[in-house]
């Protein structure tokens, strides 16, 4: 297993660090590149091979272990272990449904995100849009989700456009489907309180390459997490 490990544990982009390098780590567990019972390598080793710090290794392997992945064990044998029994992947979602959505909802809400840039927003527009990062950003778990799905529908509505609303509106609706089978990782969520705040600046600022490439970083975040959990 030592060549896929070399595979799996290869540095990441800089955009995601912590995103991906739950990625690896799941599909490392999930391929059984390191078993049930087995050690992780170490963090100094996974972050030079990573290319992230420690820290960002820590935090992974930190959410890893708060949702029963991987055990810390203390003492001269110690480190990171696999479980012997891992939490199951929510069932009958194949990798090509997860791959449409996720396709689908990054050609939408790239393009909606550029488009609302381009326009000349009124105050209304404005104001709704700080509103409604101002909620996501001060979100308590239980409600993330929901005013997470507040702000992307918000950044559709400032295109303007009826049909795009109402495509981001379902497309959004199969990604949460497939959220709500993945834990929450704190971590993740002040990354993309930040990275919202990017956006919804590019497009106040009237910067619709910003704005796109701001929502692309993003939405690859989330992708990184849905792959690692669920395929």
């Amino acid at each position: 297993m030592e060549h896929a490990q070399e595979a799996l544990f290869r540095p990441v982009r800089a955009g995601n660090a912590f995103e991906e390098t739950v990625e690896r780590l799941m599909q490392a567990i999930r391929l059984g590149v390191v078993a049930p019972g087995e050690r992780l390598p170490s963090e100094r080793d996974l972050a030079t091979r990573l290319g992230v710090s420690r820290v960002t290794v820590r935090e992974a392997i930190r959410s890893l272990q708060e949702n029963n992945y991987v055990e810390s064990r203390r003492g001269r044998y110690g480190g990171t272990f696999v479980n012997d029994v891992i939490p199951k992947s929510a069932p009958g979602k194949e990798f090509g449904d997860i791959h449409d959505a996720l396709t689908l909802r990054k050609v939408l809400e790239t393009g909606a995100a550029e488009t609302a840039a381009g326009r000349s927003l009124g105050p209304a527009e404005r104001r709704g849009l700080r509103a409604r990062l101002e909620e996501a950003s001060t979100a308590s778990l239980v409600e993330y989700r929901r005013k997470d799905s507040r702000l992307h529908l918000a950044i559709a509505e400032a295109t303007g456009s009826a049909s795009v609303t109402a495509a981001v509106a379902d497309s959004r609706m199969r990604v949460n489907e497939l959220l709500d089978t993945i834990p929450l990782l704190e971590p993740n969520l002040t990354h993309s309180n930040a990275q919202h705040e990017r956006i919804i600046a590019s497009i106040l600022d009237g910067d619709p390459a910003g704005a796109r490439l701001a929502m692309a970083e993003h939405l690859d975040g989330t992708a990184s997490l849905l792959r690692g959990f669920l395929v």
